[in-house]
């Protein structure tokens, strides 16, 4: 087979996309600690990997044991966290890959750096609202009892604010409903942002 390297360009997202049948978008999912994310997000990659889709997951802790493992949790470390997540996804996004971004991101200001570094397109803010009694009550790492004891400082919710999302593209009330309907609410708004228009093909 004779190789011709004549055209330089390179694959374009678009050529990605229709290759995987999917449109790349972020979904970011944020909320207090224990409000849900994670658990979210597992189940967000399942379901749509069941429906064809190419999906990467990224949460705090593959990147706070990968390439933010020289971060703290002070405000200019925990917004230079944002700021390396979101042109990773970025990347992602730009190989057609879907990704599910599970992040506390507490201000405002955080999710605007991400979202203005993804790209407002591409970027659809989830906010899960779970009020910090019902976080604590389900801690699954023990993290508010260790901040409630000092163990722990700058603890989102604690010693360290969280700003409610000023104009979130979803809300879901993962503190009231089950899993089970997170998923499936979340799923609605999900699948027509990703899905290619049936136009494409004509």
């Amino acid at each position: 087979m004779d190789l011709h390297f004549s055209d330089t360009l390179p694959i374009s997202r678009s050529e990605k996309e229709q290759r995987l049948n999917q449109r790349a978008r972020a979904i970011w999912l944020t909320g207090l600690s224990g409000s849900g994310k994670s658990t979210l997000g597992l189940g967000l990659e399942k379901e749509l990997f069941k429906h064809g889709f190419l999906v990467q997951i990224l949460d705090g802790d593959l990147v706070r044991t990968g390439i933010n493992s020289n971060l703290a949790f002070s405000v200019t470390d925990r917004l230079e966290n944002i700021r390396r997540i979101a042109e990773v996804t970025k990347l992602f996004i730009l190989s057609g890959i879907i990704t599910i971004d599970c992040f506390i991101s507490p201000t405002n200001e955080m999710r605007s750096l991400a979202r203005n570094i993804i790209g407002t397109d591409d970027f659809f803010e989830v906010f899960l609202n779970s009020p910090l009694e019902t976080c604590e009550l389900r801690d699954p790492k023990g993290l508010y009892a260790k901040a409630r004891a000092g163990k722990i400082r700058d603890f989102t919710g604690i010693d360290s604010p969280f700003e409610i999302p000023e104009n979130p593209d979803l809300v879901l009330k993962s503190g009231e409903w089950t899993i089970d309907r997170t998923v499936e609410k979340a799923l609605q708004f999900i699948l027509p942002k990703i899905q290619m228009p049936s136009s494409f093909y004509n």
